[in-house]
């Protein structure tokens, strides 16, 4: 049942890939995982090693009110996926516009597969406001920015703790006490990098879930189609993703015995 929703103010901070590894971990620490991308590139999918020729998806045909569940993947990992779906610009205006006028079209199915008691859902968002944001944000048990370890990133370090980037007013105030961050890219031996992460670090204080290194070991994951603690399980990488998941995991609420298998396991 618990909503953990990946967000960003801007692209290009490895959001996707920090998503996709841990709803991997949190899957090996013994939690029933569906991960969400609501992310019109959709390419969460290559993470979990489904084939670029596999473009159909949960959010593309939304305003033909799919079944989502003819639409999961079951991913080789244990996580069950939910892809995004190809789109092009034309659809994404469509898909807008539809969400606009009639919320309940993702409202609706969201409500139902969070109904699953022993579901841990994991939804990667698009950088940026949206009306997806807008749907979710209210329905999360916790929202994860993910920022990189540069100057740009500790520049928005206002906007962060503030949850501006999920809303306005009233409305950003109660999401930004579910608000936490995760700094990726970090360069122990790059004076900037790590200037800007104590930087960060200072400001959010308990906010801040973790900090997750830079090596060359992570993009080889995402070539090789693969998660990050299947190709290297002991890199200082991996050991930063668990110390990550493992604050997600404390902020949870225990799964009751009995809730771990479910539609998704049969």
């Amino acid at each position: 049942m618990p909503l953990i929703m990946f967000a960003s103010p801007k692209g290009g901070v490895g959001k996707t890939t920090m998503t996709a590894n841990i709803a991997d971990a949190l899957r090996r620490n013994g939690r029933r995982v569906m991960v969400m991308d609501f992310d019109p590139q959709n390419t969460l999918r290559l993470h979990f090693g489904v084939p670029l020729t596999d473009t159909a998806g949960f959010m593309a045909d939304l305003p033909k009110r799919p079944d989502w569940r003819n639409l999961v993947r079951q991913t080789a990992s244990g996580v069950m996926l939910l892809p995004h779906g190809a789109i092009d610009i034309r659809g994404a205006l469509g898909l807008s516009s539809a969400l606009e006028r009639d919320p309940e079209l993702l409202a609706a199915p969201l409500r139902a597969i969070l109904a699953d008691p022993g579901l841990l859902v994991i939804a990667d968002t698009s950088p940026g406001p949206s009306h997806a944001l807008n749907l979710l944000a209210p329905l999360a048990s916790m929202v994860v920015a993910v920022l990189m370890a540069d100057a740009t990133s500790a520049a928005l370090v206002p906007e962060i703790e503030n949850g501006r980037f999920l809303g306005a007013g009233t409305m950003a105030a109660l999401f930004a006490g579910r608000l936490r961050v995760v700094l990726n890219g970090v360069d122990p031996n790059a004076r900037l990098s790590r200037a800007s992460a104590e930087t960060v670090a200072r400001h959010l204080g308990p906010r801040l879930l973790g900090a997750m290194c830079r090596e060359e070991v992570v993009a080889e994951a995402l070539a090789a189609q693969r998660l990050l603690l299947d190709i290297a399980p002991t890199s200082r990488a991996a050991e930063d993703l668990r110390e990550i998941a493992r604050g997600i995991e404390a902020a949870l609420p225990a799964v009751p015995d009995g809730l771990q298998a479910g539609w998704g396991a049969r």
